[in-house]
């Protein structure tokens, strides 16, 4: 079927596809853009997986403030070659990346990455929570199992759904950047800082530090 040129421009605006790809996906798809949609991303998860094992020692180290200097992220993103790390999809990609850590605030990339006592402690505490609802021991593991994996998506960054499009985690970003840009590309390490983190504050109400102030006077 004929294809239009603003059919493959909203399909290439979507999935941020190549021109081609996108024409051929309609016309596979009896123009449908939702199905076109669909057929590129699988496409894309074929394609990531077969560039997963090449190279990817380029790219870019990104920084991003947040909340008027309160919060700040660096993050390091690898490609192929130092070509992709200017293009416009690899530099949007890693300035999202930055704004996900700074409001979601990720403490580990991948779920592999985290502590095993980490991950022993929540699954004491939730099995310990589930316990409380009478069900039986086969059926309670199952329950801690997935809040387990709810448990990644709060915590690992690759896990968590882009906080511009919730339907799409990172890990899955990552691929279609990977279809989109023709290589290899990984999200490698990030660092989040913010004002005040891990200083312990103590807080006086208004008659302390009254006091204070005038127990100092007497003196």
């Amino acid at each position: 079927m004929s294809v239009s040129a603003a059919q493959v421009k909203e399909l290439r605006d979507r999935t941020l596809a190549g021109f081609a790809d996108c024409k051929k996906a309609l016309a596979e798809c009896d123009g449908d853009m939702e199905k076109a949609a669909e057929f590129l991303r699988k496409k894309g998860l074929v394609t990531a997986a077969k560039k997963a094992g090449r190279t990817a020692a380029a790219g870019l180290v990104h920084s991003y403030i947040h909340a008027g200097g309160k919060i700040g992220v660096l993050v390091e993103v690898n490609c192929e070659t130092d070509f992709v790390a200017k293009t416009d999809a690899f530099t949007t990609f890693v300035t999202d990346l930055g704004m996900q850590i700074a409001a979601m605030n990720p403490r580990w990339l991948t779920p592999e990455e985290v502590p095993a006592e980490e991950i022993a402690k929540e699954r004491e505490i939730r099995t310990a929570q589930a316990k409380e609802s009478g069900k039986p021991d086969n059926v309670l593991e199952k329950i801690v199992d997935g809040q387990i994996k709810k448990w990644y998506a709060e915590v690992c960054l690759l896990e968590q759904p882009f906080v511009k499009e919730n339907k799409k985690t990172i890990s899955q970003l990552v691929t279609e950047l990977v279809a989109a840009v023709g290589e290899n590309c990984k999200v490698r390490r990030f660092v989040r800082w913010e004002v005040g983190e891990g200083i312990e504050v103590i807080k006086k109400d208004y008659a302390e530090e009254v006091a204070e102030l005038a127990a100092g006077g007497a003196s």
